[in-house]
């Protein structure tokens, strides 16, 4: 049997944080350096180190500085094409435009 250990966001959160300082200290940074380094307050990388707690643009900022935002465009990508098993069904495919149809 395959297990699939499932995260609550709390607990993503802090394992984000863990890797962030991780790779920080992999590269020798302090939290002052990476601050500087990022634009985001030594402030507020303490409080993301320690509870993971951190906006979406101070991450993307601290993710750069690291040498990680490509990654980010992975987060949300939608394979649906990957799934298609034929070229006819890949003609009908149709990509949503908005939210209801």
């Amino acid at each position: 049997m395959v297990y699939f250990p499932i995260m609550t966001h709390q607990e993503m959160s802090k394992y984000i944080a863990e890797q962030v300082q991780a790779k920080r200290l992999s590269f020798n940074f302090s939290q002052q350096s990476l601050s500087e380094r990022s634009g985001v307050s030594l402030g507020v990388l303490k409080k993301f180190e320690q509870s993971g707690k951190i906006s979406l643009e101070s991450l993307l900022k601290v993710a750069f500085a690291l040498d990680n935002l490509e990654e980010f465009k992975e987060l949300f990508k939608q394979n649906d094409l990957e799934n298609l098993t034929s070229l006819d069904e890949l003609l009908k495919h149709k990509k949503r435009k908005r939210g209801r149809q």
